[in-house]
């Protein structure tokens, strides 16, 4: 339904509102079945995690250029592998999704003042928690997730025409005020709030892939202020911020150190900074929690299951990972496990088979027991 209403094709919005109702009842319940104690409403109603802002807001439209990230020319063949699993197994999604096509900002930005689309969103997941606790089920917190100004700005590009701004920090900054309806109304609703910022280590090898890291540094700074804008009016123990190098399975031999990026994560006016840490590339980088410290009022939410391959990770490596996080911070109440990123950032865009990602799921709930007996027995 959702790659449908993206190609432009009628799709009746009430029997659309009735699927993603049954689909929230699934994925509810297996978030239960799995161990989840933190649930989410898995994004269902959007296109994709980042792209679903343009439904929301004015001013885009045309065909944005966002180029390709430095894996694709750095590995040719890998591109090819890619375009050619792209092809045979989501047909028309790579011709007709946003998903790959991505209009741009051509005038002013504007956010739905009536907020149609987060309030039907907010409202189908009340229900399914609702019915969930019909159930006697609960979760110990919901969270629910958005697009930063920051993210919006590098995947909905600028027009260098637009007449609207004269430069990026200017759009940046007005994303952050608009976007800060969705956010509020978010938290006001009893969840936390989890703003998607790939833009903050990812970009640096698309929209900086050939420029010095100073110039990355400088926008991410900038990302940085511009979020901050946009929850000055949330408690930061409401709010957690997800960092992350993309969740594909390419090669990632040009992501960004974590190492110079840690430090001014932690300028961010948020409750939790949450980071792959099962990636192969960013493993290791756990370390670094013990010589940057995070702020005392601050969790971070590690990656500890690889969210783009189907090797089911053993509880005993989901342990061991709980736990090195939890050493180099001092502080194991601060550690929630979680995964990489999302299993489908996108409609359509699939790495990891459905049972597959639901074991994974298990497993994480598995090794942090293992973990928890460890740290406080």
């Amino acid at each position: 339904m959702l790659v449908k209403m993206e190609a432009g094709e009628d799709v009746d919005r009430e029997a659309f509102r009735e699927r993603v109702a049954q689909d929230l009842d699934e994925i509810i319940r297996l978030q239960f079945e799995a161990g989840i104690d933190i649930g989410g409403e898995g994004e269902l109603p959007r296109i994709g995690f980042s792209n679903y802002v343009k439904d929301r807001m004015t001013g885009f439209g045309g065909e944005g250029q966002r180029g390709a990230p430095m894996d694709y020319t750095r590995f040719p063949k890998y591109l090819e592998l890619k375009m050619q699993i792209r092809e045979d197994e989501q047909g028309q999604l790579a011709k007709t999704g946003s998903t790959y096509v991505l209009p741009e900002a051509q005038d002013r930005v504007v956010y739905d003042s009536e907020l149609v689309a987060v309030k039907e969103e907010m409202e189908l997941f009340a229900g399914g928690l609702a019915r969930a606790r019909e159930n006697g089920k609960a979760f110990a917190e919901t969270f629910v997730t958005a697009a930063t100004p920051g993210i919006v700005s590098t995947t909905l590009l600028r027009s260098k025409d637009n007449p609207a701004y004269a430069d990026d920090r200017e759009y940046v900054m007005d994303l952050a005020r608009e976007l800060r309806q969705e956010y509020e109304y978010v938290v006001e609703q009893g969840h936390v709030l989890q703003l998607d910022a790939p833009d903050l280590a990812f970009e640096r090898q698309l929209m900086f892939r050939e420029r010095p890291l100073e110039e990355f540094l400088e926008r991410f700074e900038m990302h940085i202020e511009a979020l901050n804008e946009a929850l000055v009016n949330i408690p930061a123990d409401r709010v957690r911020l997800h960092v992350c190098w993309g969740n594909s399975d390419s090669p990632h031999f040009d992501d960004v150190d974590l190492e110079p990026l840690l430090s001014r994560l932690y300028e961010a006016q948020v409750g939790g900074i949450s980071l792959p840490g099962a990636n192969p590339r960013h493993q290791h980088e756990y370390k670094l929690f013990a010589k940057y410290p995070p702020p005392e009022s601050m969790a971070v939410i590690p990656g500890v299951i690889d969210v783009s391959y189907n090797y089911l990770e053993h509880p005993e490596v989901v342990a061991d990972r709980i736990c090195n996080y939890a050493d180099a911070i001092g502080d194991p109440t601060r550690v929630i496990a979680s995964t990489d990123c999302g299993f489908g950032t996108f409609a359509g865009y699939t790495l990891v088979a459905e049972d597959v990602a639901w074991a994974k799921l298990g497993v994480l709930a598995e090794g942090a027991a293992l973990a928890t007996e460890r740290l406080f027995s």
